[in-house]
């Protein structure tokens, strides 16, 4: 298997290229907007120019990863003469149902037909297929080039054929590949969103601000990052997806989103990618917002 296909060209799908690619993996990068396309481009070339810097590569190893990635607007086009697809597109199920059921219909039988979905059922996004026993998830982590985990997430019917080539293959891209089944979450979210959510409900009830929040986890339990950053980073808007998923999924009580983090996604306030959230990012580093912001 040398040849794969990525659908998106935001953050998690022009990570995923620059790995496939950087690992000697023919790659079709697909995005309906090619300025995405463009952009996905130049960050990949970012990224590859800070691992030269770091020794990591050699400038020889970033043109050939260059060379390895073509880009398309056309899904059917660019799907064509792949083994592979890695849906990377926004966490949002109608839209992975859309894409899924039109991946069936233009690619070989024999395609295996990956998400990165970090939340979204496997066995749900397989129903909409002809090929349930191919689908399956790698949930990668961002930021994809330097984070060694890969979830890969089983649906209902994914084979042990198909499972054990994408935990090999996973393997090949120098990453840690972590079998899970398909149940709301996964591990990564299941874990991860109900902390992220507390410490949101402990900022909205008072009970310290967000750089007490964050430095209590960073310090006191050796966390590379607290969790309003990490949300933050993440995306609030994907936290609260996510949070749907878990409160849905689940039906407990536990996993629904907190006011707060319903408010500032309402107003558009999700974060890194719009510039301010827990923090303000309007300047390219974080900044503190004022406390009165985060009112009950």
């Amino acid at each position: 298997m040398k040849n794969v296909a990525v659908i998106g060209a935001g953050t998690m799908g022009n990570g995923i290229a620059h790995v496939f690619a950087q690992f000697g993996y023919k790659v079709n990068l697909i995005d309906v907007s090619a300025p995405a396309l463009e952009k996905a481009l130049a960050t990949i070339g970012k990224n590859l120019d800070r691992q030269v810097a770091k020794e990591a590569i050699t400038e020889q190893d970033k043109q050939t990863t260059l060379q390895n990635l073509t880009t398309f607007t056309s899904l059917k086009d660019g799907v064509q003469g792949v083994e592979l697809v890695v849906e990377a597109a926004t966490e949002n199920i109608d839209l992975k149902l859309k894409i899924f059921k039109e991946l069936d219909e233009v690619t070989d039988p024999s395609v295996i037909l990956a998400t990165n979905t970090s939340s979204i059922s496997i066995t749900k996004i397989a129903s909409v297929t002809n090929r349930a026993d191919k689908v399956i998830g790698m949930h990668f982590m961002n930021p994809v080039p330097v984070m060694k985990l890969v979830e890969i997430i089983r649906g209902y019917s994914t084979s042990d054929e198909v499972t054990n080539l994408i935990m090999e293959t996973s393997k090949k891209l120098a990453k840690v590949p972590v079998e899970v089944n398909d149940y709301p979450g996964f591990v990564a979210n299941r874990i991860l969103m109900p902390m992220i959510n507390e410490a949101i409900y402990t900022l909205y009830e008072g009970v310290a601000g967000v750089e007490e929040i964050d430095t209590v986890m960073k310090l006191g339990m050796a966390h590379p990052m607290g969790p309003l950053q990490l949300a933050d980073f993440i995306g609030l808007d994907v936290c609260l997806a996510i949070l749907h998923v878990l409160h849905d999924g689940f039906g407990n009580p536990k996993y629904a989103p907190c006011p707060l983090l319903v408010n500032m996604v309402t107003a558009g306030k999700k974060g890194v990618k719009s510039g301010e959230g827990f923090y303000s990012w309007t300047h390219g580093t974080k900044e503190l917002i004022v406390a009165s912001n985060f009112r009950k």
